[in-house]
């Protein structure tokens, strides 16, 4: 019997499941923002709707582009966008200081919103978060470092392990502090979490697993016995400007103790989920007046809007995804496209369960949004961007798994 490879007869290679994804979830973003009108007024939900489609058009376009180029260029054009990326995120840090000095904006066109210095204003086109970018450019430059660590690799041990992670440190540290300086401790933890998923499937030691797991814990406990024993010492150290990170953490514990205070948000949300029942109250109501309604507490607005029935639309719509995505890179026989997927994987999987966490009180609130669902150009573009690169890689695999033996 003879035994080969040939082409099955399917040369579509489209990945229709992930573009019906996608667009069932800008579609929930639409909708919910426009749910939204009678919290955050017609006239800037209106304007919030069109930026968010203008910029979903915008990367649909960019998909399109990435699609034609292929991936075999993304890690060259990754690393001239981490220094563009970084000189951007210098001159943020400068128009900080400048804020803080002067009390006005650099050059009219530097952001700074509740105390963070993280945008440059783009006229009607809305805002440009140079940090939403360099999560994607880093979890590409990340993807290329580990590929090319595990192809030079001579043998298995910690000192290889190490040099591994020197290598990622030298790329991501830089972007890192700077982020923190503006400060925007979410984005930090987002990129911190999805490199660290990486790592972890890269093929380091297991022993690895066991350390880290052990530093959690150790963390864990000092972090609680200062906020319970030594508060204030706590505060110094990690508190941020005004003590607010702390602040947060209280009310995620008491949010009922200051409901007209740090502990606003919480309750707000939770009022808005527990009144809502299993059909919610209907679009466009102010029933409960939720802060960040189209950005961090966008569930709330969609609990508050449909009840148990749209919040767990939302639930198995981000969980199919990320199955979906685990499907292609299981599939996928090219290492950096596999990291690259597993690194966007962890981010998402981060934030989702990070924002709606939060919102139901299970989490503190840390300000990190919906993927997809939440208002946000740049976060937006930034994911289309990296599902157009993912895109490429499901082509890819499938045509690798059309080859059968016969």
């Amino acid at each position: 019997m003879k035994i080969g490879l040939s082409r099955a007869k399917s040369p579509d290679k489209f990945d229709f499941v992930l573009v019906t994804y996608l667009i069932l979830m800008i579609g929930m973003s639409l909708l919910s923002i426009y749910s939204a009108f009678g919290i955050i007024g017609q006239a800037a939900g209106i304007d919030y709707m069109m930026k968010q489609a203008m910029w979903f058009i915008i990367g649909s376009i960019a998909i399109g582009v990435i699609m034609y180029l292929g991936n075999d260029s993304m890690l060259q054009f990754a690393k001239i966008g981490y220094w563009f990326l970084m000189v951007c995120l210098v001159v943020l840090l400068i128009g900080k200081v400048y804020n803080m000095l002067t009390g006005g904006s650099l050059l009219g066109m530097i952001i700074t919103t509740n105390g963070a210095t993280s945008w440059f204003k783009l006229g009607p086109f809305g805002s440009f978060q140079p940090s939403e970018f360099m999560k994607i450019v880093l979890i590409l430059i990340t993807a290329g470092v580990i590929d090319e660590h595990n192809n030079n690799k001579l043998t298995e041990s910690y000192e290889m392990d190490f040099s591994l992670f020197m290598n990622v440190a030298k790329w991501a540290v830089p972007p890192i502090l700077l982020i923190l300086a503006q400060p925007d401790t979410g984005v930090v933890l987002i990129i911190a979490i999805s490199l660290v998923a990486m790592i972890v499937c890269s093929g380091i030691k297991k022993q690895w697993f066991v350390i880290i797991g052990i530093l959690i814990v150790i963390v864990l406990v000092l972090f609680f016995y200062m906020y319970y024993y030594h508060f204030n010492v706590l505060n110094e150290l990690i508190g941020g400007e005004g003590g607010y990170r702390l602040k947060r953490i209280t009310a995620w514990l008491n949010p009922e103790t200051d409901i007209n205070g740090e502990g606003h948000q919480l309750y707000m949300a939770l009022l808005a989920l527990g009144s809502a029942g299993l059909t919610g109250h209907g679009m466009g109501i102010e029933l409960v007046s939720i802060p960040e309604a189209q950005t961090d507490f966008i569930f709330a607005v969609i609990g508050q809007s449909w009840g148990l029935i749209g919040t767990l639309f939302i639930v198995v719509l981000c969980l199919g995804l990320d199955i979906h995505l685990c499907r292609i890179a299981s599939m996928s026989k090219n290492m950096f496209e596999k990291y690259f997927i597993l690194g966007i994987l962890g981010m998402l999987l981060y934030q989702q369960i990070q924002n709606i966490g939060m919102i139901i009180g299970l989490l503190p609130i840390t300000g990190i949004t919906l993927p997809m669902i939440s208002y946000g150009g740049s976060s937006l573009l930034s994911y289309l961007i990296a599902f157009g690169i993912i895109m490429n890689a499901s082509a890819k695999a499938k045509k690798l798994s059309d080859y059968v033996y016969e």
